[in-house]
């Protein structure tokens, strides 16, 4: 994967000091990189059981919903506090800058559903791990959990240790 390692950008300083963010904009706007990246996904669970893709806002909905159609099965969105018009679970959850609440509707994945997490980015695995936590809470059963980008140094994978993970690019650097 390191012919997609160079479709990543870094910024300094956003969203704060200290922070490196990593853009992917430059991956997305070139459709045969978007799309290697989205088929070596796909590659890893194909055969596997998915009843759906579970993404996460905002980044993750762009694969997650490129997976979704690719493995032929539905998308979970999983927002923002106040984002979803359906009642909902909510976990509160600690953020390597701060902490967040993230949503997903009462009803959306049943008990013993199969569910692939999807998302752009793993960093402390505290996003990830709150996910987990709401599929759990749920009934549903974590098939695998897949990343475009994995910030190895910040070692967030400790927080998934049990379930399977992929991450396409593993960068030290954050």
């Amino acid at each position: 994967m390191k012919a997609l390692e160079s479709y990543i950008r870094d910024i300094p300083g956003f969203p704060k000091d200290g922070i490196i963010f990593k853009d992917i904009t430059p991956l997305l706007k070139d459709g045969k990189k978007f799309r290697e990246a989205v088929d070596a996904i796909a590659d890893e669970f194909k055969g596997k059981k998915i009843d759906s893709i579970l993404s996460v806002e905002a980044r993750g909905f762009i694969f997650g919903s490129a997976l979704a159609y690719k493995l032929g099965v539905g998308i979970i969105p999983i927002r923002k506090k106040g984002k979803l018009p359906f009642k909902t679970h909510a976990v509160t959850y600690d953020l390597e800058y701060g902490k967040d609440t993230l949503e997903i509707h009462q009803d959306a994945i049943g008990k013993g559903d199969n569910v692939l997490i999807v998302d752009d980015l793993l960093a402390t695995g505290g996003t990830t791990r709150a996910v987990i936590d709401l599929v759990e809470k749920l009934g549903g059963k974590i098939s695998g959990i897949a990343f475009l980008i994995e910030l190895t140094a910040l070692k967030g994978r400790e927080k998934l240790k049990g379930y399977p993970v992929i991450s396409l690019i593993k960068d030290k650097y954050c």
